[in-house]
């Protein structure tokens, strides 16, 4: 006979709803997951378009939290290297295949088959989340557990580039948008050592912007600004969800430069192929990082003392913690505690 376990969350009964306390039945961990108790859970942009089904692949009851900082509750029969009381994170991914290419070269995070914590599952939303053992990663003893939920989404989602595209100490970096992922990228990009630009259309963020590692802003509102900057830089990293002019960006790259998007933006991009051809440019894209890539940003985090700025809610607050996030005036995170 199993046993059964009860959790207690907050979940969305429809699209769009407010959030309700909420209770589930688990049984037995299976042999390779892990019970956490979540101490900490970061609300992500990604969990409001999830909570609207904006990506058409919400499940409801919807329990969101994909962010979750928490300690070990219990382990499967077949998990060694995570013991009970263990500080660990737990991202956008709580499971891989583990036999395809991408899983076999170190790269779980393009694993076609990788689980979503909140595709078809319940987050961290919640005083408990399971997770296979393989998506969980230890928090290194020196970060700062309260701000550290971010750094699971929006931090990997911005370091995860520098390692994959081999960004240098020496280049010139532009970030597009100050915000949620903007500002991490901010300080990660000056403790590599890049010279590092901000882009945004906030003139209250420019002062912002400089405080927390950029050496210069441009103003992405005026054409005159982003004109003069033409081939200043090695590489742009935007990440924001909205249309922008992409060629005029284009244009501020450098021969061999490259144009990334992290931010979410669905509709199509217009760009124009000689740009591309002529200053041998790149366009790409990229998703949150495996958690080989997250130990790496956990590490570089702990060296020079990087933390996401955030906004602290009680579980308890969670539609308040929403309203607040979806008023765009989050600064520049949000971190629900449980009481």
């Amino acid at each position: 006979m199993s046993i059964t376990k009860t959790i207690h969350a907050y979940a969305a009964k429809d699209v769009g709803s407010r959030l309700e306390p909420y209770t589930y039945e688990v049984a037995e961990l299976l042999p390779n997951e892990v019970e956490i108790d979540v101490l900490y859970c970061g609300i992500c942009h990604s969990d409001l378009s999830m909570l609207d089904n904006e990506w058409g692949m919400s499940m409801f009851p919807f329990v969101g939290g994909h962010e979750v900082i928490g300690k070990v509750a219990a382990t499967g029969a077949n998990v060694h290297h995570l013991k009970v009381g263990t500080a660990v994170g737990l991202g956008w991914h709580s499971g891989y295949c583990g036999h395809c290419a991408a899983c076999h070269s170190g790269d779980g995070n393009l694993c076609a088959s990788a689980e979503g914590t909140i595709v078809g599952r319940h987050g961290g939303f919640a005083e408990k989340v399971r997770a296979d053992a393989a998506s969980v990663v230890v928090v290194p003893e020196g970060i700062d557990l309260k701000s550290a939920g971010p750094l699971l989404c929006g931090g990997i989602t911005v370091f995860n580039p520098l390692i994959q595209f081999d960004v240098k100490s020496t280049d010139k970096v532009a970030v597009i948008g100050i915000g949620g992922l903007g500002h991490i990228a901010l300080k990660f990009l000056k403790a590599w050592g890049c010279e590092v630009t901000a882009f945004t259309s906030s003139e209250s963020k420019r002062d912002e912007a400089l405080g927390m590692g950029a050496d210069k802003t441009l103003n992405s509102t005026d054409l005159a600004e982003i004109t003069a900057a033409a081939g200043s830089f090695d590489f742009i990293i935007s990440t924001v969800n909205v249309k922008l002019d992409w060629n005029l960006y284009l244009n501020t790259l450098r021969p061999k430069g490259r144009l990334h998007f992290v931010g979410a933006t669905l509709e199509p991009l217009d760009i124009g192929a000689m740009s591309l051809i002529m200053g041998q440019k790149s366009v790409s894209g990229s998703p949150v990082g495996s958690p080989a890539t997250i130990e790496k940003m956990f590490d570089f985090a702990n060296r020079h003392q990087i933390q996401p700025q955030v906004e602290m809610f009680p579980m308890s607050e969670i539609n308040k913690a929403l309203d607040h996030l979806r008023s765009g005036k989050a600064r520049y995170r949000i971190v629900l505690t449980n009481e």
